[in-house]
């Protein structure tokens, strides 16, 4: 097995064209049995083995750098790079991360988690390189997934080639991102792709004026009226226009034609160069070349045999020294659940809830940006097609936008990870906020989301969004609640909100279903569910529960405590701040940065009381640090965010209080 003997990326140079179709053979049945006991990425890394096999053959990394655009195609650089044994735990705790990471090797120098930037990397790198002295090193940027429709790319190939930066760009087209990629530039490089004489009528224009004997002035005509006739193919005059050169297409398939563009494009010294690399998502692996909706991008626990669920016992074995990881709570396959308590999954109660309120309002609109499906958005689509836009990967034209629909009258829903909104939040705050629009934020994935890591956890939403004046925060502590909060927020006809909801699965609340209440409350509001009179707990969304059980612990201790569940962040109930400030010691819990977000402005509903005295606060939340990947589980048992830690922090702020 030529992997097994693959500890770097020198190793690759000693194989012969046979032996590396060999290799790539091992890597992809490596990939899915991998991804198979861990969960990740795998449709995009399926399609970029051979890439990644030419660009190590080619460049010296790590002298030479390259950055994956977004970093989950990285799983066989990974391999190429010595961390085969790393996959055993594959994006679990303390394991191999789901993305490039400095701390694991040198051959990664961005994290690069959240697409587009790796352009705006490579110029700042190629500045860097040439001011200190370092030209023979290269920058590839390896861009991809749909990263090339974010505004940042092309903002940074402006730069790239008016300041002539030394860079290549390699553009790895599967016309796709999660979904088929949303851009004027890739429908154009759709058809490219599909046209058999693109190459040969482009070579023909440049041959034919390589060898007619011209004067200067026929030339330089002759010149623009090949421009022109290259704006038939967009993407080089595309590039071209832009002083970024354009090589392509190249059959991303294809190892020699690919190392071969690749030196001619590293000997180029005059300033960006663009290779446009044509790959399949999820090559080599029928389920993926199947699944017309994503071709498996991402994926959790399957059976390597079909692409499905695993089954309940399989003879299956790990490939050697791949271990079979423990399943992942968070992962979006999960196992069957238990039957007490009742679950539901949050963001299908959001796609029902959206669905039937758009046949009741033709004015409501859908907004995603590249992700139709994750966000469950895909039924709208295909029962609303005219009121649905996929923006691309360009969250902060998705807000801009929902501003200008609902200043048109209509009524936006843009459904967006926590994660990603956060390169929003100036058009949050000043294009929806400053002008009072009734644009709805549906915040998915908020909170610790768990095997991604670092750039996806979902903590900052509750921080940047409640700073927008006039904005309503809804946490719902249950499925059941969202539809109620989608209710009320339809509502508000004078500024923004946002409903914000765990990933995955929360419990039934049986008040919610029970007769008559849902016809009979049209609107949330904080609900007190224990009373004592040593502490109040105020536990926002999903936390609730687990402050539940923090007070059985107490009260089996001796200490009774009151817990509401705010259910509204912003603005707060008065009724539960009046409340809390009747007790020595409040304390706040979210699944959230404490600095800054909910507890933050509890403290400051207290401190405006007309009252003698103020409650001692704790604030419970994460702290102010990027957490790593885990599941959400063990993260919230490590941070004290479990009911034992709840407990655990009521009793020793209360010890303080009465030392």
């Amino acid at each position: 097995m030529h992997l097994a003997k693959l500890t770097s990326p020198a190793d690759l140079r000693a194989l012969d064209p046979a032996q590396l179709d060999e290799l790539c053979a091992e890597i992809r049945h490596f990939v899915v049995q991998a991804v198979s006991r861990t969960g990740g990425h795998l449709g995009s890394n399926l399609g970029a083995v051979e890439l990644s096999v030419a660009l190590h053959r080619v460049f010296e990394s790590p002298r030479d750098v390259i950055i994956w655009d977004t970093g989950h195609q990285a799983y066989v650089h990974k391999l190429i790079t010595g961390r085969k044994d790393g996959f055993e735990r594959l994006r679990q705790r303390h394991g191999l991360s789901g993305y490039p990471s400095a701390q694991e090797s040198v051959h990664d120098i961005v994290e690069n988690s959240h697409a587009s930037t790796s352009l705006s990397w490579a110029s700042g790198l190629a500045t860097g390189f040439q001011l200190t002295g370092h030209e023979h090193r290269r920058v590839v940027a390896v861009i991809g997934d749909g990263s090339m429709t974010g505004g940042m790319a092309f903002e940074a190939l402006n730069n790239l080639g008016h300041y002539a930066q030394r860079a290549l760009i390699v553009l790895n087209d599967n016309g796709r991102s999660y979904a088929p990629t949303v851009s004027r530039l890739s429908t154009v490089m759709s058809r490219l792709r599909q046209s058999p004489h693109y190459v040969q009528g482009r070579r023909a224009v440049d041959h034919l004026l390589e060898r007619v004997p011209l004067g200067d002035g026929v030339r330089r005509s002759l010149d623009s009226a090949a421009a022109a006739m290259r704006e038939m193919w967009g993407p080089p005059a595309f590039f071209e226009t832009l002083g970024v050169r354009y090589v392509g297409p190249v059959d991303g398939h294809d190892i020699p034609a690919m190392e071969s563009a690749f030196r001619d494009a590293a000997s180029y010294v005059n300033g960006p160069i663009v290779v446009h690399v044509v790959t399949q998502k999820g090559r080599g692996y029928a389920p993926a070349e199947h699944d017309t909706e994503k071709h498996l991008h991402d994926i959790g626990l399957f059976d390597p045999a079909t692409g499905g669920a695993p089954p309940l016992s399989t003879d299956v074995g790990p490939p050697a020294n791949l271990a079979v990881a423990p399943a992942d709570p968070d992962a979006d396959a999960e196992a069957a659940e238990p039957a007490e308590p009742v679950v539901r999954d949050y963001t299908a109660v959001f796609t029902e809830t959206l669905i039937a309120a758009a046949r009741r309002d033709r004015d409501i609109v859908a907004i995603t940006a590249a992700m139709p499906g994750s966000t469950g958005l895909l039924p709208f689509q295909r029962e609303f097609p005219d009121r649905f836009y996929d923006v691309g990967i360009a969250e902060q034209h998705a807000l801009t936008s929902a501003a200008g629909m609902a200043r048109a009258g209509l009524r936006p829903v843009v459904a967006v990870y926590s994660t990603f909104l956060a390169r929003a939040f100036d058009q949050a705050l000043y294009d929806i906020g400053l002008h009072r629009l009734p644009v709805i934020l549906c915040v998915d994935r908020a909170g610790v989301t768990g095997p991604d890591g670092a750039s996806h956890h979902g903590l900052y939403d509750i921080a940047m969004f409640s700073r927008v004046p006039g904005m309503t925060v809804f946490a719902p502590s249950s499925p059941d609640e969202l539809p109620i909060a989608f209710a009320q927020a339809l509502e508000i006809t004078d500024g923004p909100a946002a409903i914000r909801w765990p990933r995955g699965k929360g419990p039934v609340d049986a008040s919610v279903r029970q007769p008559g209440f849902v016809a009979g409350v049209t609107r949330l509001q904080a609900r007190q569910h224990r009373s004592g009179p040593d502490a109040c707990i105020l536990a926002a969304g999903q936390t609730f529960n687990a402050a539940l059980e923090a007070a059985e612990h107490l009260s089996a201790e001796g200490v009774e405590v009151s817990v509401w569940d705010p259910r509204i962040l912003k603005p707060l109930d008065r009724s539960m701040v009046l409340d809390a400030a009747a007790h020595p010691l409040v304390v706040t819990v979210e699944d959230g940065v404490r600095v800054g977000g909910f507890g933050s402005l509890v403290s400051d509903a207290l401190q405006q009381l007309d009252t003698p005295s103020v409650p001692r606060i704790a604030q419970l939340g994460t702290p102010d640090a990027y957490l790593p990947h885990g599941t959400a589980q063990e993260l919230h048992a490590e941070l004290g965010l479990d009911a034992e830690g709840i407990a655990a922090a009521v009793q020793k702020t209360l010890a303080r209080i009465t030392a």
